[in-house]
């Protein structure tokens, strides 16, 4: 197990967060970042997973490439099949809820109503990643750029100055044109732009280094916190003022002025950018003053996939409870409380599961006595 740090602290804040914002309405949901922000716990996740990917990547730097192309690799696959399993199981939690409550217009909710009214296309694009359920849909990006990720390795290991301007290009690109992967068999896209987030998830990898952007952000780390702090208030006051530019009034492309989340806008981006300049290095002062929330946090974040699979179903139990029972404070407080404790359950299972295998191989390893 590893110790409680800073990368896995924000990352178990961010699966809160999302677990949180995952159910429209609830009470504790206005006391989530994204109230007062332009960005959100998903520009967070995604940049600690190029952030993660980089440090995996120092740590194999040893390995052949080929090696290293197995072991991401097999971590896209197993990603691509939590994604899988959570969809179905949504489904199925779906479909449940409008027998049991004689609630047919479940069966339409966050896009659902194609696997009930065309099955057999809709499956097909279930496992094609092209048809999404609302609430389900970060999974799919995030196959992609795990997929992509062996890719981003071999680029580092032998063209290292051109990832970072490639990467760029891709996201301009896409901004310019409004190119997005399509949706199937709903006619429509996805709702989270592999091809512009990448640029988030390549800032993560390339901000992790000691050495090039790295390198030179944490020589002028105090400039860029001043920097931020205007930033930063500006997105308080998008948020509280619901402040948004017109289309009509901004120049083409317009993605490039839009808070658009799809996209990836430059707006979020830079937002979230000054936001993780500010809080960078708070891990340590949450350990001093909130040492049970911090390790808590270091715990889902240290089992994230895991811990995010049951976050994304528990947010879809918690809109079905809050339907059938009402939204009261007392039943949000239910629903956040079980939530979290469930969370937890689920990290601290599964490190005892790692511990034990772990434990198994060293005795096997052992001599006989």
């Amino acid at each position: 197990m590893r110790e409680p740090n800073e990368i896995d602290f924000w990352r178990g804040f961010a699966l809160v967060t999302i677990f949180l914002n995952h159910v429209p309405g609830i009470f504790y949901e206005h006391f989530t970042y994204r109230n007062l922000s332009l960005s959100d716990s998903a520009e967070l996740f995604v940049f600690l997973a190029g952030w993660s990917l980089r440090l995996q990547t120092n740590r194999a730097a040893a390995l052949p490439m080929w090696a290293l192309f197995l072991r991401l690799g097999g971590r896209a696959m197993q990603v691509y099949f939590a994604q899988l399993v959570i969809t179905e199981m949504a489904v199925a939690m779906l479909a449940a809820a409008s027998i049991y409550f004689n609630a047919s217009f479940l069966l339409d909710l966050h896009n659902a109503a194609a696997v009930f009214n065309d099955p057999v296309r809709a499956h097909i694009g279930l496992i094609l990643l092209t048809h999404q359920l609302g609430y389900f849909n970060i999974l799919p990006l995030y196959v992609v750029l795990v997929a992509a990720a062996p890719f981003i390795a071999l680029c580092f290991r032998y063209a290292a100055p051109a990832l970072l301007p490639l990467s760029l290009a891709l996201y301009v690109v896409t901004l310019s044109t409004g190119i997005n992967l399509p949706s199937w068999p709903v006619e429509g896209t996805w709702f989270l732009n592999p091809m512009a987030w990448q640029f988030i998830y390549v800032l993560g990898f390339s901000f992790a280094g000691a050495e090039g952007l790295g390198g030179f952000v944490r020589r002028h780390r105090a400039v860029f916190r001043w920097l931020a702090i205007p930033i930063v208030g500006f997105g308080v006051y998008v948020a509280l003022s619901h402040f948004a530019p017109r289309p009509s009034a901004i120049p083409s492309p317009k993605l490039f002025f839009v808070f658009d989340k799809t996209f990836l806008s430059p707006a979020r981006l830079l937002h979230f950018l000054a936001l993780a300049a500010l809080i960078g290095g708070g891990f340590r002062f949450a350990m001093r003053w909130i040492a049970p929330i911090s390790l808590y946090c270091a715990m889902l974040g240290r089992n994230s996939l895991y811990v995010f699979c049951i976050a994304s179903l528990l947010s879809l139990a918690g809109q079905i409870f809050r339907f059938a029972y009402g939204g009261a404070l007392i039943s949000d407080t239910l629903i956040t409380g079980m939530g979290l404790a469930i969370m937890g359950i689920v990290a601290w299972l599964s490190e005892r599961r790692d511990g034990a295998r772990k434990a198994g191989a060293e005795l096997r390893a052992s001599p006989s006595s």
